[in-house]
């Protein structure tokens, strides 16, 4: 698969294939290391998964979306940005070696710091440097600027308003309930028909688009409607196996069984802004008969309230693998696109609006994607899941779909959207909920100001790149 690789008809070919190689690695690392913490950064701060087992979820999830379907055929890369076709060959080989190295210098500068910033934004704002440096400034598509602009307010503001609603509903339908565990039985099949509807919409629309499936409004919504009822009635079996342990639980803890009285409602979970801690209102004598002294309601309360969360975990897991899934089948291309074109010209000596991308180089991106989540991972995943506000499961969870929520209904109305600012943004909205204390204002100003930076940031670093490699590929 590598017989082409010395047989290039363009000066200085080996070298620059060989550096495409490198840069094209490197950019998946980068993507690894900052990205894939959207999935995974909830799961982690609630304590859902520890660190370990996210790396190893997200490594197979984002391998798989990236080998199986990511991208076959790249456009040369953001060429919405600029017209390809007005640059020669060679110019544009080293424009886009220069963009994928910007990009990637950047996003682990911002991974350093534990800044979670927009892949996506940052080969933009790299190409988008090279395209008015080589083609002129007319030859960049502003237009496409101007609404990647525009996703700076409109991503996290849609997340934040999806995952606060979101997470009002559950809060008063089942965690501010009287009986949270009944209230859990009753809803799940509910949450789970939601859950696996919004997903298979988020993989037909964003991850799986690679597969050109071609499915219009009502072939996506008819195909989410069947894999929401189908993980529905499989869920009917799964309320039942809950019921029974958490009643072999209760017995085995000696946790009262007695129904609570009118007179009492101790169970009412409130959330004091002075308090650190939710804490129970009221504690009235036991039920009439109960031969557990020691046991009081509340007793009953946290044992509740810990299997909600624990349903609530599994729930983030299954949400934060299709997510990983996503987006190993749809932002490798961030890396790879680039680098089938560079291979492309390279091994043709034409520009082409469209480079193929053979599987080696999915498993080359999807590859760096993993090895990048291994070593650096954990520094974005801290932020997201712990540094802007405390997460619990249901919280997470709360997060990841409201975030794959707005995901999908921005895909299809058009909206310019990011991945990254809109889980953010879902992020930010759990902390309003609970109240502005909760939330941590510099991590968030922080936050903001890396999104500002980070198509100016790409753009300069590809500039100097590009003159640097410029004055040793070109002729002068």
């Amino acid at each position: 698969m590598f017989s082409w690789f010395f047989e290039t008809p363009m000066p200085h070919g080996q070298v620059l294939l060989a550096l495409g190689l490198l840069f094209g690695f490197y950019m998946a690392w980068s993507i690894g290391a900052n990205d894939v913490a959207n999935a995974m950064g909830t799961s982690v701060g609630s304590g859902g998964l520890t660190l370990r087992s996210a790396v190893l979820i997200a490594a197979v999830m984002e391998l798989a979306g990236a080998v199986l379907v990511g991208s076959h055929v790249s456009e040369t890369v953001r060429g919405k940005m600029f017209d390809p076709t007005l640059f020669e060959p060679l110019p544009l080989v080293l424009g886009f070696l220069a963009a994928l190295l910007a990009a990637a210098v950047w996003l682990q500068f911002a991974t350093w710091f534990g800044w979670p910033v927009s892949t996506t934004h940052s080969i933009v704002g790299a190409v988008v440097g090279i395209g008015a440096v080589v083609g002129g400034v007319e030859a960049v598509k502003w237009g496409k600027v101007g609404e990647i602009v525009l996703s700076w307010v409109t991503s996290p503001l849609c997340g934040g308003l999806m995952a606060f609603a979101l997470f009002e509903i559950i809060q008063k339908t089942i965690i501010d309930s009287k009986h949270p565990l009944r209230q859990v039985y009753r809803f799940i099949p509910f949450i789970v028909f939601y859950v696996a509807f919004i997903l298979c919409l988020v993989m037909v629309w964003k991850g799986l688009k690679n597969l050109n499936l071609d499915l219009d409004l009502g072939g996506a919504l008819a195909v989410s409607t069947v894999a929401g009822l189908v993980a529905a009635g499989l869920s009917v079996f799964w309320v039942r196996r809950l019921r029974l342990r958490h009643e072999r639980e209760r017995r085995e803890l000696k946790i009262e069984l007695e129904q609570d009285r009118t007179e009492g409602i101790p169970f009412v979970r409130k959330q004091h802004r002075a308090e650190p801690a939710p804490v129970a209102e009221l504690r009235p004598a036991l039920a009439p008969g109960s031969d557990l002294p020691m046991r009081r309601w509340e007793h009953r309360r946290e044992f509740e309230f810990a299997r909600v969360e624990s349903v609530f975990t599994t729930l983030l897991i299954v949400s934060a693998c299709f997510l990983a899934f996503a987006h190993g089948a749809n932002d490798t291309a961030n890396a790879i696109g680039p680098l089938a074109a560079i291979l492309a010209i390279l091994r043709t000596g034409v520009v082409d609006l469209q480079a193929a991308v053979p599987l080696w180089q999915l498993v080359l991106g999807g590859g760096g994607i993993v090895l990048g989540l291994a070593t650096w991972g954990y520094k974005v995943i801290e932020t997201i899941g712990k540094r802007i506000t405390p997460l619990t499961p249901s919280r997470g969870f709360a997060a990841n779909l409201g975030g794959a929520t707005t995901i999908v209904l921005a895909s299809r109305l058009g909206f310019p959207i990011s991945t990254t600012h809109t889980l953010v943004g879902a992020v930010l909205g759990i902390a309003l909920a609970r109240g502005l204390e909760y939330l941590n204002l510099r991590m968030v100003r922080d936050i903001v100001i890396s999104w500002i930076v980070t198509i100016p940031a790409g753009a300069l670093l590809a500039v100097l790149i590009y003159y640097i490699l410029g004055r040793i590929f070109l002729p002068d």
